[in-house]
């Protein structure tokens, strides 16, 4: 058992420090300095809960990040979500079109997103992108709204980049799809259950596990996102797509302040702590099946 120790012990450390070194130490570093005055050039200077209670009252950009950044986690996990199962459930039939459509759908998910930021930056160009030119043909003559730039689509037009992403959901629900026993699908059907009563009284139910984990992935993911925003909008027209990511990095590097940017850093961790936890709550993640 000594031996068995060792090595163990071993293996073992090369690993935690590693995790030490890129995440508990930094989560430690932002927890600490979030409630300090702090400023490239200058020391951290304590202030104690100054910095928390001020983006909560007087910090309308941060306010508004927040509002965005909560209104793009419930659509991610709810309709970018329920699009994923849908398209699993069309192809998990395996029509003669399946295999070509699942290769297609998976396109942009091999693109950066920062590529995809430019690509859907030249289809909503207002002169020659292609929504102003169907729109065009479709007889609204000389029409040129920029839609990234307009405080009444920009929002539209930045959740609209994300819906690609879905993607993922479906290829995630197919496979746990495909280990449904046929068996059970031909009892059903035996019985006289029709598609959709077998898709919603046992295929969902069965998969209900791979789909808390897709929304875990696509709620979560909506903390993570600055590239696409930083290609197309840097959170304007205002503060119209402000998320926090995007805030962070502005109050960071741009403002200079680096205790704010960490206290909204914390804010974030906090969030993120609670959507898992509320979804884990809805999909019963944490239950046994047995």
């Amino acid at each position: 058992m000594t031996k068995n120790l060792k090595w163990i012990i071993l293996f073992l450390t090369p690993a935690t420090l590693f995790f030490l070194y890129v995440y508990a130490i930094p989560i430690i570093v932002l927890f600490t300095t979030s409630f300090t005055e702090w400023t490239i050039g200058t020391a951290p200077k304590f202030i104690g809960i100054n910095n928390y209670i001020d983006l909560l009252t007087n910090d309308s950009d941060f306010i508004k990040a927040g509002i965005n950044t909560g209104i793009w986690i419930l659509l991610q996990s709810t309709i970018h979500v329920a699009l994923g199962v849908l398209c699993a459930l069309i192809l998990a039939r395996k029509k003669f079109y399946w295999k070509f459509t699942r290769t297609v759908y998976m396109i942009p998910n091999i693109i950066s997103s920062a590529a995809l930021g430019m690509m859907f930056l030249m289809i909503f160009n207002p002169t020659f992108g292609a929504v102003n030119s169907l729109i065009r043909i479709m007889g609204i003559k000389d029409f040129g709204h920029n839609w990234f730039l307009s405080d009444s689509t920009a929002f539209l037009a930045v959740t609209i980049i994300w819906l690609p992403f879905a993607a993922n959901i479906t290829i995630l629900v197919l496979a746990e799809m495909s280990s449904i026993p046929p068996s059970i699908l031909e009892a059903a059907y035996i019985d006289g259950a029709g598609e959709v009563q077998t898709n919603i009284r046992i295929v969902l139910p069965m998969v209900h596990r791979i789909i808390g984990t897709s929304t875990l992935l696509a709620a979560t993911s909506m903390l993570q996102k600055l590239d696409v925003i930083m290609m197309t909008t840097s959170g304007g027209p205002g503060n119209t797509t402000l998320n926090l990511p995007m805030y962070v990095y502005e109050t960071a590097l741009r403002q200079n302040n680096f205790g704010k940017a960490n206290t909204a850093g914390v804010y974030m961790i906090i969030i993120g702590l609670i959507v898992v936890k509320s979804i884990n709550w809805i999909y019963r993640m944490d239950e046994s099946d047995i």
